[in-house]
């Protein structure tokens, strides 16, 4: 177990202090040092460079987007080097990760040849646990090299490794504008888990050109319905804007700049062309389209998420397509939505009905005012049926039947709520969309 720096110890007891009266106050520092404790570890790259290991918790895998909201509410004391450091480790293993296989979700700790599930084709080389293509997860990586030269001032993360994979990225969400050109594949032939395997002997259904770039899995690791998953395009069309940001400012790569712009215009456009439906009598956000007339109507638990897409930098909490698109997501109308004795909000398709997540409970605090935010904080601390931790998800009506005894990414989302309120967030360290910025005085 790593020792906890004095940082986040000091971090912990202050944010104690400041909820004291509010059930979270006795769990948040457990919370906050839980990923430290049990979920990290040091490599070396290739390159005899230090990096970081994050496991997403009871798996003992790597996902790049767990490992970058796992480590977010650490942001909050990155000045403290010991910290920072880790943090810029974190960074080395993602890309490390993305240039042995862009397409994988999911990786080990060094080449062991271990798989979530055995007989996945074509089979994922040894360093991938699970090669399930989730536009988000290439989205993580960029995320938080972004945020930790904000919130550091290093730059030596961004190094000619981070160079290669950034333009590895973009040219992989370029090649899936049009996926029928993809080499991309992914059939699990077998096993419990066999209902993963994309349409069509693995590639997908079919698709129309829209601008966006195609997903074959959501942030829950559950398949698409249909090929454009709209909350991570538009996380990735913030994400592209921060990159052009480090290309044209560290990376001294004009064409990567350039390039990154007219990618996240093309995703916008996509999004407003094509995402755009009827809900309720009002214009709402699509969570999945595929170009071709048909769209899904929901919102999922897991982030990126349509309720979560201020914090995903791509529009503003006041945004009237957001504004209506958060009423459908947190109503009856999504078939996602639960609720009941204890708590109300949204699931997933990957946990069984009646569950809701901590994940989408602290998205609608981060989302809303700073009463809902206070309310959702005080709900996820009073539904952890004593264990002190987040789950996946627990049931509405008996917060004792959960999933997962504790799960890193909702532990550290609980803690950013926690941050949120006592004026020590972290969302501002993370690339927006220049839609999101204040209009320059005439």
């Amino acid at each position: 177990m790593w020792a906890v720096p004095d940082s986040l110890r000091t971090l912990g007891r202050r944010l104690a202090t400041e909820l004291r009266g509010n059930p979270a106050a006795d769990i948040v520092e457990g919370c906050l040092t839980n990923t430290w404790t049990t979920s990290m570890s040091w490599g070396t790259s290739p390159a005899e460079v230090p990096d970081v290991f994050v496991k997403t918790g009871d798996i003992p895998a790597m996902w790049l987007r767990d490992s970058t909201a796992q480590v977010r509410p650490y942001l909050a004391v990155a000045t403290d080097p010991e910290v920072g450091d880790v943090l810029v480790g974190v960074s080395r293993r993602q890309i490390r990760c993305v240039l042995v296989d862009p397409y994988a979700n999911a990786f080990n700790d060094g080449p062991t040849g271990a798989h979530g599930e055995p007989g996945d084709r074509p089979t994922p080389g040894a360093w991938v646990w699970e090669r399930k293509y989730e536009l988000d997860s290439l989205c993580a990586p960029l995320q938080l090299a972004y945020a930790i030269r904000r919130a550091t001032g290093r730059e030596d993360h961004l190094d000619e490794a981070f160079h290669r994979a950034a333009r590895l990225i973009v040219r992989l969400w370029r090649v899936e504008q049009s996926h029928a050109q993809s080499p991309y594949r992914f059939v699990r032939p077998s096993g419990p888990f066999a209902g993963d395997t994309l349409p069509l002997d693995g590639r997908g259904s079919s698709v129309g050109r829209t601008g966006m770039t195609w997903s074959g899995f959501r942030p829950s690791d559950d398949p698409c319905a249909h090929g454009y998953l709209v909350p991570a395009n538009a996380l990735a069309s913030a994400s592209l804007h921060g990159l052009a940001e480090l290309a044209a400012a560290v990376l001294k790569d004009t064409e990567l700049a350039q390039e990154s712009r007219r990618l996240a215009d093309e995703i916008d456009a996509g999004i407003l062309a094509h995402a755009v439906a009827e809900a309720d009598g009002e214009s709402v956000l699509a969570y999945e389209v595929d170009g071709l007339g048909a769209a899904l109507l929901c919102d999922d638990a897991n982030l990126p998420s349509l309720l979560s897409l201020p914090l995903s930098g791509w529009c503003a909490p006041e945004d009237p397509l957001y504004r209506a698109t958060r009423r459908f997501a947190l109503s009856e109308s999504n078939p996602s939505y639960f609720s009941g004795g204890y708590a109300s909000g949204i699931g997933s398709t990957h946990t069984p009905d009646g569950h809701v997540w901590p994940l989408a409970i602290a998205t609608a605090g981060l989302t809303g005012d700073a009463d809902e935010a206070a309310r959702a904080l005080e709900r996820l601390a009073a539904t952890t049926a004593g264990t002190g931790l987040m789950h996946e998800s627990f049931h509405v009506d008996a917060p004792g039947r959960f999933t997962r005894d504790w799960f890193g990414w909702a532990n550290a989302m609980f803690c950013e709520l926690a941050l949120d309120l006592s004026g020590d967030g972290v969302r501002q360290l993370f690339p927006v969309h220049p839609r999101t910025l204040p209009a320059p005085q005439a």
